[in-house]
Protein backbone atom coordinates (compact mmCIF):
# COMPACT_ATOMS: atom_id res chain seq x y z
CA UNK A 1 0.00 0.00 0.00
CA UNK A 2 2.69 2.78 1.26
CA UNK A 3 4.99 2.14 -2.37
CA UNK A 4 1.77 1.94 -4.36
CA UNK A 5 1.13 5.40 -2.99
CA UNK A 6 4.81 6.92 -3.26
CA UNK A 7 4.73 5.80 -6.70
CA UNK A 8 1.89 7.07 -7.48
CA UNK A 9 2.86 10.09 -6.37
CA UNK A 10 6.32 9.95 -8.45
CA UNK A 11 3.76 9.44 -11.52
CA UNK A 12 2.06 12.67 -10.74
CA UNK A 13 5.54 14.42 -10.21
CA UNK A 14 6.44 13.06 -13.63
CA UNK A 15 3.67 13.95 -15.42
CA UNK A 16 3.47 17.70 -13.96
CA UNK A 17 6.93 17.71 -14.54
CA UNK A 18 6.41 16.60 -18.36
CA UNK A 19 3.65 18.93 -18.79
CA UNK A 20 5.36 22.11 -17.83
CA UNK A 21 8.13 20.86 -20.26
CA UNK A 22 5.42 21.10 -22.87
CA UNK A 23 4.17 24.14 -22.68
CA UNK A 24 8.00 25.43 -22.80
CA UNK A 25 8.46 23.28 -25.92
CA UNK A 26 5.85 24.69 -27.65
CA UNK A 27 6.90 28.65 -26.10
CA UNK A 28 10.53 27.92 -27.81
CA UNK A 29 9.07 26.39 -30.68
CA UNK A 30 6.97 28.73 -31.97
CA UNK A 31 9.38 31.64 -30.93
CA UNK A 32 12.45 30.08 -32.86
CA UNK A 33 10.93 27.58 -35.37
CA UNK A 34 7.18 29.48 -36.60
CA UNK A 35 8.24 31.98 -39.50
CA UNK A 36 5.16 34.10 -38.05
CA UNK A 37 7.33 34.82 -35.21
CA UNK A 38 10.42 36.36 -37.28
CA UNK A 39 8.09 39.19 -38.59
CA UNK A 40 7.74 42.20 -36.97
CA UNK A 41 4.75 43.57 -38.21
CA UNK A 42 2.06 44.52 -35.81
CA UNK A 43 -0.28 41.53 -36.76
CA UNK A 44 2.51 38.87 -35.95
CA UNK A 45 3.73 40.93 -32.89
CA UNK A 46 0.00 40.57 -31.68
CA UNK A 47 -0.15 37.04 -32.39
CA UNK A 48 3.21 36.06 -30.73
CA UNK A 49 2.06 38.01 -27.68
CA UNK A 50 -1.54 35.84 -27.59
CA UNK A 51 0.77 32.76 -27.98
CA UNK A 52 3.14 33.56 -25.15
CA UNK A 53 0.45 34.63 -22.81
CA UNK A 54 -1.45 31.44 -23.71
CA UNK A 55 1.29 29.49 -22.23
CA UNK A 56 2.27 31.61 -19.48
CA UNK A 57 -1.73 31.23 -18.46
CA UNK A 58 -1.69 27.22 -18.71
CA UNK A 59 1.71 27.27 -16.69
CA UNK A 60 0.45 29.70 -13.83
CA UNK A 61 -2.76 27.47 -13.71
CA UNK A 62 -1.02 24.22 -13.94
CA UNK A 63 1.41 25.24 -11.09
CA UNK A 64 -1.82 26.70 -9.17
CA UNK A 65 -3.13 23.27 -9.62
CA UNK A 66 -0.37 21.01 -8.53
CA UNK A 67 0.20 23.09 -5.33
CA UNK A 68 -2.96 23.05 -4.18
CA UNK A 69 -3.28 19.53 -4.74
CA UNK A 70 0.15 19.28 -2.92
CA UNK A 71 -1.47 21.13 -0.11
CA UNK A 72 -4.73 19.38 0.27
CA UNK A 73 -2.94 15.73 0.43
CA UNK A 74 -0.64 17.32 3.15
CA UNK A 75 -3.86 18.44 4.98
CA UNK A 76 -4.98 15.02 4.68
CA UNK A 77 -1.36 13.89 5.92
CA UNK A 78 -1.81 16.27 8.83
CA UNK A 79 -5.08 15.05 10.17
CA UNK A 80 -4.63 11.38 9.91
CA UNK A 81 -1.73 11.84 12.03
CA UNK A 82 -3.31 14.40 14.48
CA UNK A 83 -6.89 11.78 14.50
CA UNK A 84 -4.23 9.15 15.88
CA UNK A 85 -2.75 11.48 18.48
CA UNK A 86 -5.37 12.97 20.07
CA UNK A 87 -7.69 10.16 19.64
CA UNK A 88 -11.18 10.87 21.10
CA UNK A 89 -11.85 9.91 24.66
CA UNK A 90 -14.07 7.02 25.58
CA UNK A 91 -17.08 8.78 26.44
CA UNK A 92 -17.54 6.37 29.93
CA UNK A 93 -14.38 6.35 32.28
CA UNK A 94 -15.29 4.39 35.53
CA UNK A 95 -18.43 6.38 35.61
CA UNK A 96 -17.09 9.31 34.31
CA UNK A 97 -18.49 11.18 30.98
CA UNK A 98 -15.63 12.73 29.07
CA UNK A 99 -15.65 14.42 25.96
CA UNK A 100 -12.63 16.91 24.12
CA UNK A 101 -12.13 18.55 21.29
CA UNK A 102 -9.57 20.82 19.58
CA UNK A 103 -10.30 24.05 18.04
CA UNK A 104 -7.43 25.18 15.69
CA UNK A 105 -6.64 28.60 15.20
CA UNK A 106 -5.18 28.15 11.47
CA UNK A 107 -8.29 26.42 9.50
CA UNK A 108 -5.82 25.40 6.69
CA UNK A 109 -3.46 23.68 9.43
CA UNK A 110 -4.67 20.35 11.26
CA UNK A 111 -1.65 20.39 13.36
CA UNK A 112 -1.20 22.22 16.88
CA UNK A 113 0.76 21.46 20.04
CA UNK A 114 -2.28 21.11 22.31
CA UNK A 115 -2.09 17.26 23.50
CA UNK A 116 -4.79 15.43 26.01
CA UNK A 117 -5.88 12.30 27.45
CA UNK A 118 -7.75 10.24 29.85
CA UNK A 119 -7.64 6.85 30.85
CA UNK A 120 -9.02 4.63 33.53
CA UNK A 121 -6.60 2.41 35.60
CA UNK A 122 -6.29 0.08 38.68
CA UNK A 123 -4.90 3.61 40.29
CA UNK A 124 -7.92 5.12 39.39
CA UNK A 125 -8.85 8.08 36.33
CA UNK A 126 -5.96 9.67 35.30
CA UNK A 127 -6.14 12.72 32.67
CA UNK A 128 -3.32 14.81 31.20
CA UNK A 129 -4.15 18.04 29.42
CA UNK A 130 -1.03 20.23 27.79
CA UNK A 131 0.56 22.76 25.53
CA UNK A 132 3.69 22.32 23.53
CA UNK A 133 5.23 25.56 22.36
CA UNK A 134 4.90 25.73 18.54
CA UNK A 135 2.91 24.20 16.17
CA UNK A 136 3.64 22.04 13.05
CA UNK A 137 5.62 18.46 13.04
CA UNK A 138 8.69 19.70 15.68
CA UNK A 139 5.23 20.31 17.98
CA UNK A 140 3.56 17.22 17.17
CA UNK A 141 6.74 15.22 17.46
CA UNK A 142 6.82 16.80 21.00
CA UNK A 143 3.15 15.78 22.01
CA UNK A 144 3.71 12.22 21.06
CA UNK A 145 6.47 11.49 22.96
CA UNK A 146 4.55 12.92 26.12
CA UNK A 147 1.47 11.26 25.34
CA UNK A 148 3.31 7.86 24.53
CA UNK A 149 4.78 8.32 27.12
CA UNK A 150 1.60 9.04 29.64
CA UNK A 151 -0.46 6.21 27.90
CA UNK A 152 2.25 3.69 29.22
CA UNK A 153 3.11 5.45 33.16
CA UNK A 154 -0.67 5.81 33.83
CA UNK A 155 -1.19 1.75 33.94
CA UNK A 156 2.46 0.88 35.15
CA UNK A 157 3.61 3.71 37.66
CA UNK A 158 1.25 3.64 41.47
CA UNK A 159 1.88 6.93 42.17
CA UNK A 160 0.91 9.84 40.25
CA UNK A 161 4.67 11.58 40.89
CA UNK A 162 6.61 9.04 39.20
CA UNK A 163 4.16 9.14 36.27
CA UNK A 164 5.00 12.59 36.22
CA UNK A 165 8.52 11.87 36.13
CA UNK A 166 8.11 9.02 33.51
CA UNK A 167 6.94 11.95 31.11
CA UNK A 168 9.68 13.99 32.05
CA UNK A 169 12.27 12.03 31.15
CA UNK A 170 10.61 11.09 27.85
CA UNK A 171 10.34 14.65 27.00
CA UNK A 172 14.24 15.19 27.79
CA UNK A 173 15.21 12.14 26.05
CA UNK A 174 12.91 13.38 23.06
CA UNK A 175 14.61 16.97 23.05
CA UNK A 176 18.04 15.46 23.05
CA UNK A 177 16.95 13.56 19.88
CA UNK A 178 15.86 16.36 18.21
CA UNK A 179 19.20 18.39 19.51
CA UNK A 180 21.30 15.49 17.83
CA UNK A 181 18.57 15.38 14.26
CA UNK A 182 18.75 19.40 14.14
CA UNK A 183 22.35 20.28 14.89
CA UNK A 184 24.14 22.25 12.06
CA UNK A 185 26.23 18.97 10.75
CA UNK A 186 23.12 17.42 9.92
CA UNK A 187 21.85 20.70 7.44
CA UNK A 188 18.38 20.61 8.54
CA UNK A 189 16.38 23.85 9.39
CA UNK A 190 14.72 23.59 12.86
CA UNK A 191 11.02 24.82 12.34
CA UNK A 192 11.54 25.51 16.46
CA UNK A 193 14.74 25.67 18.13
CA UNK A 194 14.85 22.81 21.11
CA UNK A 195 16.45 24.99 23.27
CA UNK A 196 13.38 27.09 23.27
CA UNK A 197 10.92 24.13 23.53
CA UNK A 198 8.61 23.28 26.46
CA UNK A 199 5.47 21.66 27.19
CA UNK A 200 3.17 22.99 30.25
CA UNK A 201 1.46 20.07 31.53
CA UNK A 202 -1.82 19.39 34.04
CA UNK A 203 -1.57 16.02 35.49
CA UNK A 204 -4.68 14.46 37.46
CA UNK A 205 -5.87 11.63 39.35
CA UNK A 206 -9.34 11.18 40.15
CA UNK A 207 -9.62 7.83 42.86
CA UNK A 208 -12.67 5.79 42.75
CA UNK A 209 -14.19 7.93 45.52
CA UNK A 210 -13.79 10.98 43.97
CA UNK A 211 -10.60 12.35 45.15
CA UNK A 212 -8.68 14.76 43.50
CA UNK A 213 -4.80 14.32 43.31
CA UNK A 214 -2.76 17.00 41.11
CA UNK A 215 0.34 18.26 39.32
CA UNK A 216 0.85 21.22 37.73
CA UNK A 217 3.68 22.36 35.09
CA UNK A 218 2.83 26.03 34.35
CA UNK A 219 -0.26 25.11 32.91
CA UNK A 220 -4.00 27.10 34.12
CA UNK A 221 -5.53 25.47 36.40
CA UNK A 222 -9.18 23.77 35.56
CA UNK A 223 -12.49 24.89 36.52
CA UNK A 224 -14.74 23.07 39.19
CA UNK A 225 -18.77 23.54 38.01
CA UNK A 226 -20.52 22.71 40.94
CA UNK A 227 -24.54 23.51 40.51
CA UNK A 228 -24.37 27.11 38.49
CA UNK A 229 -21.15 27.76 40.80
CA UNK A 230 -17.80 28.14 38.84
CA UNK A 231 -14.76 28.25 41.00
CA UNK A 232 -10.89 27.46 39.75
CA UNK A 233 -9.98 24.17 41.27
CA UNK A 234 -6.90 25.71 43.14
CA UNK A 235 -4.81 28.26 43.00
CA UNK A 236 -1.65 26.59 44.21
CA UNK A 237 1.41 28.06 42.68
CA UNK A 238 2.75 25.57 40.18
CA UNK A 239 5.63 23.61 38.90
CA UNK A 240 7.69 24.96 36.39
CA UNK A 241 6.75 23.29 32.63
CA UNK A 242 8.31 20.48 31.45
CA UNK A 243 11.50 21.09 29.22
CA UNK A 244 12.77 24.42 31.18
CA UNK A 245 14.37 22.99 34.72
CA UNK A 246 14.83 19.35 36.18
CA UNK A 247 12.02 18.27 38.54
CA UNK A 248 12.35 18.68 42.64
CA UNK A 249 13.51 15.67 43.95
CA UNK A 250 10.45 16.13 46.61
CA UNK A 251 7.72 16.02 44.35
CA UNK A 252 4.38 15.96 46.14
CA UNK A 253 0.66 15.91 44.62
CA UNK A 254 -1.48 18.79 45.27
CA UNK A 255 -4.90 17.26 46.72
CA UNK A 256 -7.72 19.27 45.59
CA UNK A 257 -10.81 17.63 47.39
CA UNK A 258 -13.67 15.88 45.86
CA UNK A 259 -15.43 15.61 42.37
CA UNK A 260 -18.88 15.15 44.12
CA UNK A 261 -21.67 13.18 41.77
CA UNK A 262 -22.84 15.68 38.99
CA UNK A 263 -20.16 18.36 39.68
CA UNK A 264 -18.11 19.03 36.56
CA UNK A 265 -14.41 19.39 35.94
CA UNK A 266 -12.90 21.82 33.00
CA UNK A 267 -9.26 21.30 31.59
CA UNK A 268 -8.03 23.75 28.78
CA UNK A 269 -5.10 24.92 27.25
CA UNK A 270 -4.75 28.73 27.66
CA UNK A 271 -5.26 29.59 23.95
CA UNK A 272 -9.26 29.63 26.09
CA UNK A 273 -8.84 32.68 28.39
CA UNK A 274 -6.17 34.37 25.61
CA UNK A 275 -8.78 34.58 22.83
CA UNK A 276 -9.29 38.67 22.22
CA UNK A 277 -11.93 40.13 20.63
CA UNK A 278 -11.67 43.16 17.67
CA UNK A 279 -11.29 45.73 20.85
CA UNK A 280 -8.33 43.41 22.56
CA UNK A 281 -10.64 42.02 25.19
CA UNK A 282 -9.98 38.46 26.87
CA UNK A 283 -11.99 36.05 26.05
CA UNK A 284 -14.32 35.28 30.17
CA UNK A 285 -13.97 31.39 30.44
CA UNK A 286 -16.39 31.61 33.36
CA UNK A 287 -19.10 33.03 31.87
CA UNK A 288 -18.90 31.12 28.92
CA UNK A 289 -19.24 28.19 31.44
CA UNK A 290 -21.60 29.87 33.48
CA UNK A 291 -24.17 30.00 30.59
CA UNK A 292 -23.33 26.37 29.90
CA UNK A 293 -24.66 25.32 33.28
CA UNK A 294 -27.44 27.49 32.76
CA UNK A 295 -28.40 25.13 29.40
CA UNK A 296 -30.19 21.81 30.43
CA UNK A 297 -29.59 19.13 30.38
CA UNK A 298 -25.62 19.88 31.26
CA UNK A 299 -23.15 17.26 29.92
CA UNK A 300 -19.37 17.52 28.85
CA UNK A 301 -20.82 17.70 25.33
CA UNK A 302 -23.22 20.81 26.00
CA UNK A 303 -20.18 22.33 27.83
CA UNK A 304 -18.12 22.40 24.83
CA UNK A 305 -20.78 23.20 22.41
CA UNK A 306 -21.06 26.59 24.48
CA UNK A 307 -17.61 27.55 25.32
CA UNK A 308 -15.93 27.03 21.34
CA UNK A 309 -19.34 28.89 20.22
CA UNK A 310 -18.56 31.63 22.34
CA UNK A 311 -14.91 31.74 21.62
CA UNK A 312 -15.94 31.65 17.83
CA UNK A 313 -18.42 34.43 18.10
CA UNK A 314 -16.20 36.54 20.69
CA UNK A 315 -13.21 36.20 18.17
CA UNK A 316 -15.36 36.98 15.00
CA UNK A 317 -14.59 32.99 13.92
CA UNK A 318 -10.64 34.29 14.12
CA UNK A 319 -9.03 32.47 17.36
CA UNK A 320 -5.25 33.29 17.23
CA UNK A 321 -4.14 30.30 19.14
CA UNK A 322 -5.35 26.65 19.29
CA UNK A 323 -7.54 25.61 22.15
CA UNK A 324 -8.20 22.30 23.89
CA UNK A 325 -11.08 21.45 26.23
CA UNK A 326 -10.90 18.19 28.52
CA UNK A 327 -14.74 18.16 30.75
CA UNK A 328 -14.86 15.20 32.99
CA UNK A 329 -18.60 15.03 34.82
CA UNK A 330 -18.94 12.65 37.83
CA UNK A 331 -22.16 10.61 37.43
CA UNK A 332 -21.19 8.34 39.95
CA UNK A 333 -24.02 6.55 41.48
CA UNK A 334 -22.67 4.27 44.25
CA UNK A 335 -22.45 5.80 47.65
CA UNK A 336 -19.30 6.27 48.99
CA UNK A 337 -18.59 8.20 45.90
CA UNK A 338 -21.09 11.03 46.35
CA UNK A 339 -21.97 11.18 49.37
CA UNK A 340 -18.19 12.47 50.42
CA UNK A 341 -17.97 15.81 51.65
CA UNK A 342 -16.05 18.96 50.18
CA UNK A 343 -12.23 17.66 51.36
CA UNK A 344 -10.52 20.67 53.08
CA UNK A 345 -7.59 19.44 51.45
CA UNK A 346 -8.72 21.59 48.61
CA UNK A 347 -6.44 24.46 47.89
CA UNK A 348 -7.31 27.13 50.00
CA UNK A 349 -6.79 30.94 47.40
CA UNK A 350 -4.57 33.41 49.14
CA UNK A 351 -7.50 36.19 48.19
CA UNK A 352 -11.14 35.09 47.96
CA UNK A 353 -11.87 33.43 45.13
CA UNK A 354 -13.86 34.83 42.15
CA UNK A 355 -17.03 33.10 41.55
CA UNK A 356 -19.74 32.85 38.63
CA UNK A 357 -23.25 32.23 38.88
CA UNK A 358 -25.25 31.25 36.55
Amino acid sequence: MIRSKASSRSGRRARALGLSSVWGAVAVGYKFGCPLAQQTGLGARIVTSAVFLAVGTGLVLHVRRTLLRELRQAREVAGAAQSVLLRPPPPRLAGLHVAAAQLSADRGASIGGDLYEAVATEHGVRVVIGDVRGHGLAAIGTAAAVLGSFREAAHDEPELARVLGRLDRALARHLRERARAEHPSSGQDPDSPVAEEFVTLFLLEIATDGGLSAFNCGHPWPYLISGSRVELLSRADPLPPLGLFPLPSDLAATSCGHLLADESLVLYTDGAEDARDARGRFFSLPEALAAAVRSRPVSPQSILRTVFTAVLHHTAGRPTDDIALLVLRNERTHPHACSGARGTARATPPHPQPTTHG
